[in-house]
C-alpha cells in the first residue's frame, strides 16, 4: 500500500507539473507581427521616418489566440536620446480597442481609416497618432509590440503607454514584436 501511494503521489506531481508548463506555454504565446518595408532587425526605410513622409509603416499580423477581445499597439524607442547612452524611452505610438479580426493596417494609416472602435494614445510629442523614428544621434532600435487581450479596455484618460501597460495588466494572452532600426541620414 505504501508503495502505492508514493507512486500515487509521484504521478500526481509529474501531473501538477505539467498542467503548469501548459499553463506556462499558453501564457507565453506568441503573434507574428510583420511589415513589408522592412525585414526583422533591419533598417526602417526613410519614407518611414521624420526625414521621409513620417507615416507609419505596413504592419501585418497572424496568430491572433481565440479569446481575444481586442488588440494593441505600442511603437517606441529604448535608445533616447543616444544608445550609447539612453536615458528613456521614447513613445512613438499608441493604440488600443482594435478589433481582434484586424489583420493590419496599411502605411500612412489615418485616424478614420482606423477599425471601428480603435482609439488612439499620446505619444511622447503629446500628440495622438504615428511619429515615425528621428533620433538626434546614433542608430537606434524601433519596437513595434502588438498585444492580445482578454478584454475591451476603458477610455484611458490621459490615453498614455504608461496608462495602457497599466490597463492590460492580467489581460495579455498574447504578443508579437517587431524591431526595426533606424540612423539619420542628415
Amino acid at each position: 500500500m505504501r508503495d502505492f501511494t508514493s507512486r500515487l503521489i509521484s504521478i500526481a506531481g509529474v501531473l501538477a507539473v505539467a498542467g503548469g508548463m501548459a499553463h506556462a506555454a499558453e501564457r507565453r504565446m506568441t503573434m507574428e507581427l510583420r511589415s513589408s518595408a522592412f525585414a526583422p532587425n533591419a533598417d526602417i526605410p526613410a519614407l518611414y521616418t521624420c526625414e521621409g513622409r513620417d507615416q507609419s509603416p505596413p504592419l501585418a499580423w497572424t496568430g491572433v489566440p481565440s479569446g481575444t477581445r481586442s488588440l494593441a499597439l505600442i511603437v517606441d524607442d529604448p535608445d533616447a536620446p543616444d544608445p550609447a547612452a539612453p536615458q528613456r524611452t521614447w513613445v512613438h505610438w499608441v493604440l488600443y480597442n482594435i478589433p481582434p479580426g484586424t489583420g493590419g493596417f496599411a502605411a500612412g494609416v489615418q485616424p478614420a481609416a482606423l477599425p471601428a472602435g480603435t482609439r488612439e494614445g499620446l505619444n511622447d510629442w503629446k500628440r495622438t497618432g504615428y511619429g515615425g523614428p528621428c533620433p538626434p544621434i546614433g542608430r537606434h532600435r524601433y519596437f513595434y509590440k502588438l498585444y492580445a487581450l482578454d478584454t475591451v479596455l476603458p477610455v484611458l484618460q490621459p490615453a498614455t503607454k504608461a496608462a495602457l501597460e497599466k490597463a492590460m495588466q492580467g489581460h495579455v494572452l498574447a504578443q508579437g514584436e517587431l524591431v526595426g532600426y533606424y540612423r539619420k541620414k542628415k
